[in-house]
């Protein structure tokens, strides 16, 4: 059977992470990639899938091989786990497009992802090497356009849910649906695991997040990501995760628009917890915004995982808001599951600047008292923190670092706030005429090139200079230190200690020290 559509993980590790490439950055398998071509396969097509960034492949190398396999459509899929993935993603997206054309091969050009949801028609007006654009998750366009012969412009128009140019302007077609609740199931029915390249055994170039392996690159790998649900019923102006459920042709598309969350069923789920479980997975991702949220899905989920004992085979973390988690019951069940690891949105530490950007019901929820109940339950908790939020100004971020060095958490994520395409603050950036990067890699948190937004009182170099050094002093304080090596050990302290000598190189702060 030949291949009718390949799915191009692309890959840019060094420009989007400077040297934390090398050694640190996680290296997530594409999760999205993965459920399209189960979703394809699942209705009689050939899918397959090349990993650039996991196989480290050369834009040369990625040519060759995308001419070898020959599919009848390529399928760049510009998404991720992380908020700011999808615009980072389309760097070597772009630059892999470009080459595939500029190596005469005429093969279309489709991408999917959340840039290409948020902004459809800007990328097909600026990327002349991406033929097709998906308006949302894709699954029932890409499933309608292959079943098509794929010979040009005029044989899509009759396919809703995309976008391409005929005749030298861009065309959107009518909106497709999503998935509905309904359909999970069955029209997303898995993960293609098996199409995923590796070098000993499944999964082994993929590793964790540094600090979900316990600070200890030797667990790192094998690792998975998973979701158990897809979107989230808030609408925070700074996320854009729900925007590849939008069900309209705007020029800018916003995540908040569309604020919705879809379930698999729990009996899905652990499929696909038993198949990675007898690949060797023992690190693993729960990808869900909301893990939390819905106890009708998760309960039940966690059940079975610690029943299968899985709790004491996995190493698994997962995503939970502050004011989700109530019930020390529910924390000694996803415990016994496997879940040693939540991750916590806590954005900020004065709720001022939190109600600013619609962070709900935080004005009533005691986050020391949440945090120390989760520690209580034996489960690490990993702090999200933003800086550089609109009514931010150097009192407030002491503020929000300060509350993170009294929490004392196992681990710690500081980003300075960015304008990312899909959300509130782009299109208000976009209206206020804010300085924007000028590539897409300056969307990442770590890239040389990366650009955060002003708020009312601070300038965007300001902003990234205090999470950088708020970075330094989080990772150097010695009760921080401490606390890993007595979770840890001293291998932890070590590794912790070599993550910090990797100093990020940023243009906006070195452009500041020179005028």
């Amino acid at each position: 059977m030949g291949i009718d559509v390949l799915f191009v993980n692309p890959g840019n590790a060094k420009a989007i992470y400077q040297d934390l490439a090398t050694d640190f950055s996680a290296i997530e398998p594409p999760t999205w990639a993965l459920l399209l071509a189960e979703s394809v396969r699942s209705v009689g097509f050939g899918p397959a899938i090349l990993d650039v960034n996991a196989e480290r492949l050369s834009i040369a190398q990625a040519v060759e091989r995308i001419s070898e396999v020959s599919p009848r459509l390529i399928c760049f899929v510009v998404y991720g786990q992380n908020p700011n993935s999808g615009t980072v993603n389309m760097s070597g997206a772009v630059a892999l497009a470009d080459a595939v054309k500029a190596g005469g091969i005429s093969i279309p050009v489709a991408a999917v992802g959340s840039h290409v949801s948020a902004l459809p028609r800007e990328v097909l007006n600026t990327e002349p090497a991406i033929d097709i654009v998906f308006c949302n998750e894709g699954v029932y366009a890409l499933r309608n356009l292959l079943a098509g012969d794929l010979d040009g412009p005029d044989s899509w128009s009759g396919i809703n849910g995309i976008g391409f140019r005929l005749e030298g302007e861009v065309v959107l077609t009518r909106p497709e649906a999503i998935v509905p609740q309904e359909r999970m199931d069955i029209d997303l029915p898995g993960y293609a695991w098996n199409l995923l390249p590796y070098r000993d055994k499944p999964l082994d170039l993929y590793r964790s997040h540094f600090w979900h392996a316990e600070y200890d690159h030797a667990k790192r790998t094998p690792f998975a990501a998973i979701y158990t649900s897809l979107g989230c019923t808030f609408q925070c102006n700074f996320c854009m995760i729900n925007i590849l459920n939008r069900s309209d042709n705007e020029d800018i598309g916003v995540a908040g628009n569309y604020a919705k969350m879809r379930f698999w069923s729990p009996e899905l789920i652990i499929r696909e917890f038993d198949k990675l479980v007898d690949m060797g997975v023992r690190t693993l991702r729960i990808s869900d915004e909301m893990f939390l949220l819905n106890k009708r899905y998760f309960v039940p989920l966690c059940e079975m995982l610690r029943d299968r004992g899985y709790g004491e085979k996995l190493n698994m973390w997962a995503y939970s808001r502050v004011d989700t988690v109530r019930d020390p019951a529910h924390l000694s069940l996803i415990k016994a599951a496997g879940i040693d690891w939540l991750a916590l949105g806590i954005e900020s530490g004065e709720q001022r600047v939190r109600l600013e950007v619609a962070k709900g019901r935080f004005q009533d929820v005691d986050i020391r008292k949440v945090v120390r109940m989760i520690e209580a339950s034996g489960i690490e908790v990993i702090a999200n923190y933003l800086f550089g939020l609109p009514g931010d100004n150097l009192q407030t971020m002491q503020a929000t670092l300060d509350l993170g060095l009294e929490l004392c958490t196992a681990a710690w994520n500081g980003y300075a706030v960015m304008a990312l395409p899909g959300s509130e603050l782009y299109r208000e950036a976009r209206g206020k005429g804010h300085p924007l990067p000028k590539d897409y890699a300056g969307y990442s948190f770590y890239s040389y090139d990366t650009l955060p937004l002003p708020t009312d009182q601070l300038s965007p170099a300001e902003v990234l200079a205090f999470r950088d050094k708020a970075f330094m002093d989080y990772h150097t304080n010695p009760l921080f230190i401490e606390k890993l090596h007595k979770r840890f050990g001293q291998v932890a302290v070590d590794n912790l200690r070599e993550l910090t000598q990797v100093k990020l190189r940023r243009r906006l702060l070195e452009k500041s020290r020179d005028q």
